[in-house]
């Protein structure tokens, strides 16, 4: 028999988010196959009374709480310490928990101080006859892994999308709230600054995924390029449609060749062997050649698109569900006026 624990934090307004719901969904799937395991929740964040009541109904047999000022934003100092603390309390074997860059950095290190043993980008966990799995990709995405652990504590950190966010009945949780001790904090967190929602670029739960290739930046038809164009069409398409921007790698290393670049764009957009590998249900992929290493970072989206020039590219051998051989640049311009007419 094996102690489950779902381990999450707050959001900033108390609640519970999307990967939290689905790691959840995940961990809820454990009880069957762990036959008389238990499934204990373990919050942390500034209440978390609010997000115990969102998931009351999970099934959980306790709600195990650490709040307060010092938990509500991410600080390794104290996250550490609380995880460590709500770990212990619930005596857990198994930990699962979402995949998001709080926990990414402090459960590596929470897994450590309790001799155990963690496997993070988990892309689903399952169990049987008392034997819990969790499978993973290796080497991009190109070789799918099973993993089975005998050492505990075992912490599994499980990416987004692998499961759907847990939907079940809110109601009213007795939260059994945990004691840490803090020691003189060297950090303190004053204030966040991010740029404003419309300037963001990645969206990973936008429905569409949209990625540039470098012909954006390249000479058009007049033998000119028009990089200023190229970024007010596409910036006009993100902010229309909310879709999440992804790039090529030749594309975010134009800067280094001395060629145009496309000023909104960053490593953090590249998609790809070398880059993210996004799951949006559609992906829209203009002016990239399709090339393997590029590609293999579409293997998880639904439905493929791409726009190109050129009929004989990689995109249509077989790697889009539609290839559209058109003008990036005129197909986008129309794209970008049926959208202004239809949203008024």
């Amino acid at each position: 028999m094996e102690t489950l624990l779902f381990l999450a934090h707050t959001e900033i307004d108390g609640s519970l988010g999307k990967a939290a719901l689905e790691a959840l969904t995940a961990a809820r799937s454990l009880v069957t196959g762990l036959a008389g395991s238990p499934l204990i929740a373990g919050l942390v964040g500034g209440d978390a009374q609010a997000a115990a009541d969102q998931i009351a109904g999970c099934g959980a047999a306790r709600f195990l709480g650490v709040s307060g000022a010092d938990f509500t934003q991410s600080r390794y100092s104290t996250d550490i310490v609380a995880t460590e603390a709500i770990c212990k309390a619930a005596a857990a074997n198994i930990v699962v928990a979402p995949a998001t860059s709080r926990w990414n950095r402090v459960l590596a290190g929470v897994a450590q101080r309790l001799g155990g043993r963690i496997d993070a980008h988990a892309a689903g966990i399952s169990a049987a006859d008392g034997t819990l799995s969790l499978t993973r990709w290796y080497y991009r995405q190109r070789m799918e892994a099973v993993v089975q652990r005998t050492r505990r504590p075992w912490f599994i950190l499980l990416e987004s999308g692998c499961a759907g966010p847990y939907a079940g009945p809110a109601g009213s949780a007795t939260v059994e709230t945990i004691p840490v001790a803090l020691t003189a904090l060297r950090t303190q967190v004053i204030g966040v600054r991010a740029p404003p929602a419309d300037e963001q670029t990645i969206r990973p739960d936008a429905r569409l995924l949209f990625v540039a290739g470098a012909g954006w930046t390249k000479s058009q038809s007049d033998g000119k390029a028009h990089a200023d164009e190229a970024e007010k069409i596409i910036r006009e398409f993100l902010h229309r449609t909310k879709a999440s921007l992804g790039s090529t790698k030749s594309l975010v290393d134009l800067s280094g060749e001395g060629h145009a670049v496309l000023k909104f764009m960053t490593h953090l957009n590249q998609v790809g062997q070398t880059g993210s590998t996004p799951r949006h249900p559609q992906g829209l992929a203009t002016c990239c050649h399709g090339e393997e290493p590029h590609t293999v970072g579409w293997r998880f989206i639904n439905e493929r698109r791409a726009i190109n020039l050129n009929p004989n590219c990689s995109w249509a051998q077989g790697k889009a569900d539609v290839l559209y051989v058109a003008d990036a640049f005129a197909v986008m311009r129309k794209v970008n006026a049926l959208l202004a007419a239809k949203q008024g």
